[in-house]
């Protein structure tokens, strides 16, 4: 009798080994860095979407554990919904992209009703041109983006606050996944003109390496034609990029410029200093990032220690060679920055100062 030849590569097994090692690693670290959920407030809140399901899912699920009673309704409904419900404050994620051209008379309507309006703006500051407008309608306006809260209240808002994103751990979060998900390098978003310029250095270094691409308007590279094999044109679902984070080695991050141009409405120039919620996401799934610098990186992660940043398309291939070849550290890296991102940056540890402000005052 001949005896069967075992199927796949040792490097397919090392890789399999490794995988579920760090897997462990990442579960242990759950275990000890998730914060215990505190009693809910007696609030009857009224939450309205934006439409965009990484950070929808994840207000929803934080919500109803942090308020007594949530009530969601889509942006078209909010004043009839609220006239019928009457909630005692309502919540708006954004207000713009998929909501009515009617969505401030809504607003203002339901205002004259005595409940209280709060909305928390997660596109800061790249369509001030919008918000400028928007923000004057609410009661209460949160924004992420740290350089906008003066503006607002230069606007005459007196209720202004700093609310920095966040990210869903029941979406994003350290998972065995397939060899099709498995890369040296990903980076997943659409194609802003720094993005392009990076890449654009980046292609004669990239080649030979396993490299994802992932987003919308690539074809702006100039580098098109050689990347080409790297790209995955089109919107990519939370789940599949939580799938393509976990899989690879390192995450590239490069935030959105905030100057005017065919991709931004940010009309007052405002530049911005928060971080985006992909570096949340990234950290999330227990993946090492190299991130760009924004001015308030270091107010919530330690960089140099949960994750890596660079200032150069140099110095990024510099540390892209470096952490390719020390797995050590790069799973160290990756550890510390899911254990602050699960300690500090999840939705059920950012929504209750949103809430102590709408229930503390009249």
């Amino acid at each position: 009798m001949i005896a069967k030849k075992r199927s796949g590569h040792p490097r397919d097994y090392r890789e399999g080994y490794l995988q579920g090692y760090h897997l462990g690693l990442c579960e242990a670290v759950k275990r000890m860095s998730t914060p215990e959920v505190g009693a809910s407030r007696p609030l009857r809140l009224m939450y309205v979407p934006q439409g965009f399901q990484a950070i929808d899912t994840g207000m929803a699920e934080a919500l109803r554990l942090l308020v007594s009673e949530l009530i969601i309704c889509s942006p078209e409904t909010m004043l009839e919904v609220a006239a019928r419900e009457s909630p005692e404050a309502v919540l708006v994620m954004n207000g713009l992209h998929v909501f009515p051209e009617n969505h401030l008379d809504q607003i203002d309507a339901i205002r004259q009703l005595g409940i209280k309006t709060a909305i928390w703006f997660v596109d800061d500051p790249y369509f001030t041109e919008d918000t400028s407008v928007i923000c004057k309608h609410y009661d209460y306006v949160f924004t992420h983006e740290l350089n906008c809260v003066e503006f607002y209240r230069s606007l005459g808002m007196t209720s202004v606050y700093y609310l920095p994103l966040c990210v869903n751990p029941q979406m994003f979060y350290p998972r065995r996944t397939g060899p099709q998900y498995h890369y040296d390098v990903v980076f997943i978003g659409n194609a802003f003109r720094n993005r392009t310029e990076l890449f654009d250095q980046l292609a004669p270094f990239l080649r030979g390496k396993k490299v994802l691409i992932a987003g919308g308007f690539w074809e702006r590279l100039n580098c098109y034609q050689e990347l080409l094999p790297f790209i995955k044109s089109g919107f990519m679902p939370p789940e599949e990029t939580a799938n393509y984070y976990s899989g690879a080695k390192l995450v590239i991050n490069i935030h959105r410029p905030w100057e005017g141009g065919q991709d931004n409405r940010n009309t007052f120039q405002l530049p911005s200093l928060s971080i985006n919620p992909r570096t949340y996401e990234i950290s999330a799934c227990g993946t090492m990032q190299l991130t760009d610098i924004r001015g308030d990186l270091d107010s919530h992660y330690t960089p140099g220690r949960d994750l890596e940043t660079f200032a150069s398309a140099d110095e990024l291939k510099r540390k892209i060679e470096y952490y390719l070849n020390h797995e050590k550290e790069r799973r160290q890296y990756a550890l510390r920055g899911l254990r602050t991102t699960l300690l500090r940056h999840t939705f059920t540890s950012r929504l209750p100062h949103l809430l102590g402000v709408l229930t503390a005052q009249g």
